[in-house]
């Protein structure tokens, strides 16, 4: 496989090339080449197992392509939380979805919105993706590779890796283990950054393209999810605006919304302090951004169970009426335990002016359940039905 694809890429660089008549299109051609290797290197890297400590988890096992880039596995929790490579490590907050991550900006905090912004992780502490990437190789509780010079090591076991590391990242790359293993990331980064995480090709989109007509159910979701009449959805989960093509479906703000804490898991992972979110961060000091979380994308979000950093929530249902109780007093049991809505995990920063909106009647919550499900890519589409 390996030499198929190189034998392509020759073809490919071929023909580039051939269409060049000077310098700065060969060399804005060399550049392009670059990206492809960089991007199939990247995808190589992404599912290999053998960069974990026990060589039984890549990326993927924590993104699977197949179920949104998110980590379906079972493991006595649910997905709730990753399970690390030595089979018993558990961390305390749900893996997001790689899928649109890319277009994340970087970690930041915006003077005008006095707001931080952007970053990857819950909790933006890495502010780019090459940067997340690089978290979980050496993360105790995940990949567990006890340095980055046994990273490093490792990819130099594969012929494939040394050979293109030195094609496009420079025959030194090597005499240091930080720059090769800043390298990995990179194209691991340029891997995620291709359209195969972000196709924009849900019924949504189509629908904006005149390819696919709304359900009565579902244009109802669609009116409540962008209405203007106090706040609504939209007002953490859109940034371009109402029906926008290439909406990602959430501002990259940083929020408190009340979760609370998973005891189910805390059961197993035996965590017992607080999580502080943002203030995790370790550029964020601020008390009043403790337990603040970055909102996710919607994107996939009813076929990447369950929610919430914590993955307290197994319904999409629930994550509805959970907002809906801020307004609506009827809401006062959590549907899932027929038990009334646990205290949050912090409650003295909760974003309560933005949690102010309409009370929804059942119907309502059914709609934009509906609508949510409109978000799913195309080939993510056969798993609404389970």
């Amino acid at each position: 496989m390996k030499y198929i694809k190189s034998f392509a890429l020759v073809i490919a660089t071929a023909l580039v090339f051939t269409a060049c008549t000077n310098n700065a299109e060969v060399s804005k051609a060399q550049e392009l080449v670059n990206v492809k290797v960089k991007e199939d290197l990247g995808r190589s890297l992404f599912f290999d197992v053998n960069l974990s400590k026990n060589r039984t988890q890549s990326c993927s096992t924590c993104h699977n392509p197949q179920k949104g880039f998110a980590d379906d596995r079972d493991n006595g929790i649910k997905a709730m939380a990753s399970l690390g490579d030595d089979g018993k490590s558990l961390g305390d907050r749900q893996a997001p979805s790689a899928a649109y991550a890319k277009f994340s900006p970087k970690f930041h905090f915006d003077e005008k919105k006095q707001k931080y912004i952007g970053g990857q992780f819950w909790d933006g502490r890495e502010a780019t993706l090459a940067g997340q990437a690089g978290g979980p190789p050496t993360n105790p509780i995940e990949m567990g590779m006890p340095s980055k010079k046994a990273v490093v090591d490792r990819i130099k076991e594969n012929p494939y890796y040394v050979k293109t590391f030195k094609e496009v990242y420079g025959k030194d790359i090597f005499s240091s283990n930080e720059e090769a293993y800043k390298a990995m990331a990179d194209a691991i980064e340029k891997f995620e950054m291709t359209d195969e995480f972000s196709p924009f090709d849900s019924k949504y989109d189509r629908y904006l393209k005149g390819e696919y007509e709304l359900t009565v159910l579902e244009d109802l979701g669609r009116t409540l999810f962008f209405s203007n009449n106090n706040n609504s959805c939209a007002t953490c989960h859109v940034l371009k605006g109402e029906d926008k093509l290439g909406e990602i479906f959430t501002n990259y703000e940083y929020h408190n919304i009340g979760v609370p804490i998973n005891h189910e898991l805390r059961a197993k992972n035996g965590v017992t302090q607080i999580d502080n979110g943002l203030l995790n961060n370790p550029t964020v000091s601020d008390e009043k951004h403790k337990g603040k979380y970055k909102v996710p994308t919607l994107r996939n979000v009813a076929v990447t169970a369950p929610y919430m950093h914590n993955g307290v929530f197994k319904e999409l249902k629930t994550v509805v009426e959970f907002y809906d109780k801020y307004n609506n007093q009827n809401r006062k049991l959590n549907p899932e335990t027929n038990k009334p809505w646990d205290k949050p995990e912090v409650e003295e920063t909760i974003s309560l002016e933005e949690l102010k909106a309409k009370k929804q009647n059942d119907r309502k919550v059914e709609a934009l359940v509906a609508f949510m499900k409109l978000l799913t890519d195309k080939k993510y589409e056969h798993l609404l039905e389970k």
